[in-house]
């Protein structure tokens, strides 16, 4: 069990507390509809179990289930209402770490205090009176309402995330500007769909169709989590096959493990300093962590010959890019990543392999993978050679931009690297040996490493082994890499 710090404690705890100060007047003489309170609080935790892994296949983020029903709590209810309301949600919100149980209670004291805040902005507009509306239908005022609505759901959201980077700032110990990176300007976007929501529930309620049709409104929400877990479960078979991908090609080619999540990593250090968007930059990530699947395709013999390759087997090992091709040519999601897998040991000056194409003709994510491949395979200290330094690297990329490698990519790592450092998740098969399994994230766990063939110490050798191009001289190799 997981101990807070006593700051952290401190913060919970006066949470907890003003959460209580804000309920309390429901239970007065002036309190709230306790009929209406019971309703609007029931879909909450009916809600958060529509999200679970059980019923869905796949949990969906905090919060998109039952914040529509607290955002209208707050404009059907008193403020202490709405509050109490936002209770019983908060509590069966996912308890993602240890304590659980403070973890659940500091959910609903925030959750409460969220929605206590959120009410006195809406009081404070007018927003009840004109929800409330005028003339022989009691029409809601459009589009008045709308204005305290969308303040009511701005400081919902805004509320939520200063509480939440408070409680990181206190229990991570983090600068109060790294706490709330990003939650201030990220956490109120969301809330304004759920506030749009959460005012249809209440118009409906108000409307002389009563409480079963505003509950309807609850169908679609239930059927955007359903849509929205499906999603995130696709996503996550999306990640376990390429889990399983890479963890095939490292068991069986045990002297580049990790070269192929590194690779992924510096691809996307150069695709988002070429100002690719989220979307491409993940694809170009997938493409530097797959570049390599193709060697399940090429003899283990061959993968892990000591000495000098054959005529032969070089041309063999030099199929690996069209194997990798293949393998995941029937793997929808990975369309665009099979060409930087097919093409990422092509040369600039047409010399590469295994088309020849020159220039422009390379693919663009190829040409990005081939510098992050060779770039690693040089940094990375292997059973057959050192690592080389950094700035050393990037020195003999430099050289062989304009011939091996696109110049614009080399240029778009050496800014990256001078920018973000080299810090990859891991540097070499012997730090993989001594972290224990399961470890890392985004990595297999992976089997001890054998002892090493005494001809490992050949240098040249195992180069000439890892890759049919290398330069036993030390100059990267010919294909875009050592690792592959």
């Amino acid at each position: 069990m997981r101990v807070l710090p006593p700051g952290a404690r401190v913060y919970i705890v006066c949470a907890v507390l003003g959460a209580i100060a804000c309920a309390a007047p429901a239970f007065g003489a002036a309190g709230p509809p306790w009929p209406a309170l019971l309703l609007l609080a029931a879909p909450g935790p009916a809600l958060e179990l529509l999200r679970s892994p059980r019923l869905l296949g796949g949990r969906v983020p905090d919060g998109a289930g039952a914040l529509p029903v607290v955002l209208a709590a707050v404009f059907l209810l008193p403020p202490a209402g709405a509050a109490l309301a936002a209770v019983p949600g908060g509590l069966a919100l996912p308890a993602a770490g240890r304590p659980a149980a403070v973890r659940r209670v500091w959910h609903a004291a925030q959750q409460a205090l969220a929605a206590w805040a959120a009410g006195q902005a809406y009081a404070l507009l007018g927003g009840p009176a004109a929800l409330a509306g005028h003339g022989p239908g009691r029409i809601p005022d459009f589009p008045y309402v709308l204005l305290p609505a969308a303040a009511a759901a701005a400081v919902f959201g805004l509320v939520l995330a200063a509480l939440e980077g408070g409680v990181l700032a206190a229990a991570e110990r983090l600068p109060a500007r790294t706490a709330w990176r990003g939650l201030l300007t990220g956490g109120p976007a969301p809330h304004a769909v759920h506030g749009l929501a959460g005012l249809m529930m209440a118009v409906m309620w108000r409307s002389p169709y009563g409480v079963p049709a505003a509950l309807l409104v609850l169908l679609p929400m239930c059927i955007s989590c359903w849509a929205l877990a499906q999603y995130h479960r696709e996503r996550a078979a999306h990640q376990a096959t390429i889990r399983a991908l890479v963890q095939a090609v490292d068991i069986k080619d045990r002297y580049t493990r990790g070269h192929s999540e590194r690779v992924g990593q510096a691809s996307a250090l150069i695709a988002r300093e070429l100002g690719m968007t989220d979307d491409r930059l993940e694809v170009v990530r997938i493409a530097g962590i797959l570049h390599d699947v193709g060697k399940l395709g090429v003899p283990t013999r061959v993968l892990r010959k000591d000495g000098p390759l054959t005529p032969e087997e070089r041309r063999t090992i030099e199929l690996h890019p069209e194997y990798g091709h293949e393998i995941v040519r029937g793997i929808g999601f990975l369309d665009e990543a099979r060409t930087a897998i097919l093409h990422h040991h092509e040369r600039v000056d047409g010399s590469g392999y295994p088309y020849g194409l020159t220039g422009d003709q390379i693919p663009e994510l190829a040409r990005v993978v081939a510098v992050a491949d060779a770039f690693d395979a040089m940094t990375s200290t292997r059973s057959y050679s050192r690592a080389r330094p950094v700035p050393v690297a990037m020195s003999e990329l430099a050289r062989c931009a304009g011939s091996q490698f696109d110049p614009a990519m080399v240029a778009a790592l050496a800014r990256a690297v001078d920018r973000h450092g080299w810090r990859p998740l891991v540097t070499t098969d012997a730090d993989l040996q001594a972290i224990p399994s399961g470890a890392l994230p985004g990595l297999p766990a992976q089997p001890p490493l054998p002892a090493p063939h005494p001809e490992a110490a050949r240098p040249a050798a195992r180069a000439a082994r890892a890759d049919p191009g290398a330069d036993p001289a030390g100059g990267p190799p010919a294909g875009g890499g050592g690792g592959g």
